[in-house]
């Protein structure tokens, strides 16, 4: 059995660019590398290229099945450069200098969204999104209170949706077997459109991994969608039935393991040991699972499993 070190990988959805992107991307960051690159066929995207990656010390995946689903800001990644990351007669500055070289690198071909400056939240911070349409936030981290990952998931509550982030972290605080709120930052009076006491910062940590949450009244003209999506890695059929039943609210969106939970927020809820099957699977082998997967809504792994071994 595969044992889990992060149950819970952003999943990045790209047209034809997984694989540039992901280097890319681990071109920019400490702890970082390509991990493997594997083909699937004969899946309704065609050809999909699947990339396990790492960005500094955290797991991701991406993959490359067509231009159905477009990034937008209302995922994005939080990139928090601490001082006490860096070893150096001057680690603030350190900090700030590499803030500064991956804000040069990622807003090349791409497009600024809040301008790299200092803010009352941070002496520096910018909001960039990616010649590829992916959204960062880099902020220079304070080293006050409980230490949070380098790179921290963020979600955007807007239209129909804004006011809901401290309801979506309690539930899904409720639902996640190891999980517990953390910071709260609510907007006082005179931020108008945000309403005062809605969520201007809040995070929750699911499973070992932080994810913050934020509201904004402004007009957006996006919302969650499948471009990023999060893989929650189970070690049982029991795990997987339960996240599946407490997180899946659209029925429609319920396809190859994934779900879409009443927020809008997309969830892939996979056995931990299906990315070994399919890396060190001979073709024949991975050609069974995608066939078998594919069928499927909700994952089987026992019916996976006898994929994997039949002859």
């Amino acid at each position: 059995m595969t044992a889990i070190t992060q149950r819970i990988v952003p999943h990045l959805w790209f047209d034809t660019q997984a694989k540039e992107a992901s280097e890319f991307y681990a071109s920019l960051f400490p702890e970082s590398a390509v991990l493997a690159v594997t083909t699937l066929h004969g899946t309704p995207s065609g050809d999909c290229e699947l990339v396990s990656l790492q960005l500094w010390g955290q797991r991701f995946a991406a993959i490359s099945a067509g231009p159905y689903f477009q990034f937008n800001p209302s995922i994005s990644f939080i990139v928090n450069f601490d001082p006490l990351q860096f070893a150096s007669p001057s680690p603030r500055q350190a900090a700030k200098a590499a803030l500064e070289n991956v804000w040069a690198t990622l807003s090349a071909g791409g497009k600024v969204l809040m301008p790299l400056d200092e803010y009352p939240f941070s002496k520096a911070y910018g909001w960039v999104q990616d010649k590829y349409g992916l959204s960062w936030q880099l902020a220079l981290w304070d080293s006050e209170g409980e230490p949070r990952p380098a790179i921290v998931p963020s979600l955007l509550f807007v239209g129909g949706r804004c006011g809901k982030a401290e309801e979506a972290g309690g539930y899904y605080a409720s639902i996640f077997r190891n999980a517990r709120l953390g910071e709260l930052h609510r907007y006082p009076a005179g931020q108008a459109p945000n309403r005062e006491g809605t969520v201007m910062y809040a995070d929750v940590m699911l499973e070992s991994s932080w994810f913050a949450i934020m509201d904004s009244a402004l007009e957006h003209d996006f919302g969650f969608n499948e471009a990023t999506s999060f893989m929650l890695n189970c070690n049982t059929q029991e795990e997987i039935d339960y996240y599946w039943h407490r997180l899946s609210a659209v029925p429609e969106a319920e396809q190859c393991g994934w779900l879409k939970d009443k927020y809008g927020i997309s969830w892939q809820i996979v056995p931990a040991e299906l990315e070994q099957m399919i890396r060190s699977g001979t073709p024949k082998q991975r050609e069974r699972i995608t066939q078998a997967f594919l069928g499927m809504k909700k994952f089987d792994i026992a019916a996976l499993r006898d994929a994997f071994r039949s002859r």
